[in-house]
């Protein structure tokens, strides 16, 4: 893992040092074998996470290089989306981020379909889900592509103050 006092708050975090320090302990906790990085079932055993749909796609998210772990640096900078010095556009970028399964900017039919389909499980067909996501892509979707982008993305849902949402205690 290193030793956390050694990044530098420049790395993208809204953390000081002494919080550093903190999550420093908190990610050797989770860490249980010790390996320098959490594994998906050793992150989403925090509270926090333990009966959210989404958390999957939350460790996908934290994983910014893909490797299937979140090491320290990832686990400080994804943390720091919900510090509440946080600020609202990274917090809005950190939601469209679910949606956008595959990284490309955009969200698509079948990635807005995959994510709403976590959230709402068995509770609707399939059939009435697609006609949601359907009707949710011909609203939002002002220049007509056929995927949202993030500033369509943030336009819808900017009235919702989100970002006051993304928050926890360090």
């Amino acid at each position: 893992m290193g030793n956390e006092t050694s990044y530098p708050e420049e790395m993208g975090s809204r953390f000081d040092q002494e919080e550093i320090k903190r999550l420093g302990k908190r990610f050797r906790k989770l860490d249980v074998d010790s390996s320098g990085a959490l594994t998906a079932d050793e992150l989403l055993s925090l509270p926090d996470l333990w009966n959210n749909p989404l958390a999957q796609r939350v460790f996908e998210v934290f994983d910014a290089d893909g490797d299937g772990k979140v090491d320290f640096e990832e686990f400080i900078v994804g943390t720091s989306l919900f510090s509440v010095r946080g600020d609202e556009e990274q917090k809005l970028r950190f939601a469209f981020s679910i949606y956008d399964m595959d990284r490309d900017g955009y969200i698509s039919n079948g990635e807005l379909f995959q994510v709403l389909k976590m959230m709402v499980g068995n509770n609707l067909q399939d059939r009435e889900l697609q006609q949601i996501v359907d009707k949710t892509i011909i609203v939002l979707d002002t220049d007509g592509d056929g995927r949202l982008s993030f500033q369509e993305f943030k336009a819808a849902v900017e009235d919702l103050e989100i970002h006051k949402q993304l928050v926890v205690e360090v």
